[in-house]
């Protein structure tokens, strides 16, 4: 008998090996968010699954002209720009979308998956940047997000909070805060 899966579409944010401790970039608690993502895969809970990575606007506009030059020697590099060991089989398997600005919602083919899904459930890093642009955009959008508090890194323990916060103002219309236990269970 085939096991029940949400109906959910699960997307891993930009998890990328330049938010890897000791990097340009860091996210503290990126190691740890990456084996909560990495248990969640392997549960196979959900209906859909995409990865996100960013990478640089190749014709940028406005402030990003001024992020592609701040950031070259990041940009550049191949090693910084994959996604981490750790997930890296899993992209075999699931789709992995490119992505030039902070909201993973901008990516046509990710919007619509999410326009059949009954919940968009969020992971990855940053936390206060392409995280918090994905959630805002998918509330604009209709979508109910599942804030999963536990597999999201920010670069600070206090920014993860306060992000967290704002995923709860938005409770429970909008947004379900939970961790990746919580939401396995569930």
């Amino acid at each position: 008998m085939e096991r029940m899966r949400k109906q959910d579409l699960l997307v891993v944010i930009d998890m990328q090996n330049v938010y890897l401790p000791g990097q340009e970039w860091a996210c503290p608690s990126m190691a740890e968010v990456s084996g909560r993502i990495r248990r969640l895969l392997d549960a196979e809970a959900v209906e859909q699954t995409v990865f996100t990575q960013f990478v640089p606007p190749s014709d940028p506009v406005g402030t990003w002209k001024q992020y592609n030059i701040e950031n070259a020697q990041v940009n550049s590099n191949q090693w910084l720009n994959a996604i981490v060991d750790e997930l890296q089989g899993y992209t075999a398997k699931y789709p992995v979308y490119d992505k030039s600005v902070y909201s993973s919602m901008k990516i046509g083919a990710l919007a619509e998956l999410a326009r059949s899904a009954e919940h968009v459930v969020l992971t990855g890093v940053v936390a206060e940047c392409c995280v918090l642009s994905t959630m805002m955009e998918a509330i604009d959008l209709g979508h109910q997000v599942i804030y999963l508090w536990d597999c999201i890194s920010g670069q600070s323990e206090q920014n993860e909070a306060a992000i967290r916060r704002i995923a709860e103002s938005f409770a429970p219309l909008h947004t379900l805060v939970m961790s990746s236990e919580e939401y396995l269970r569930s």
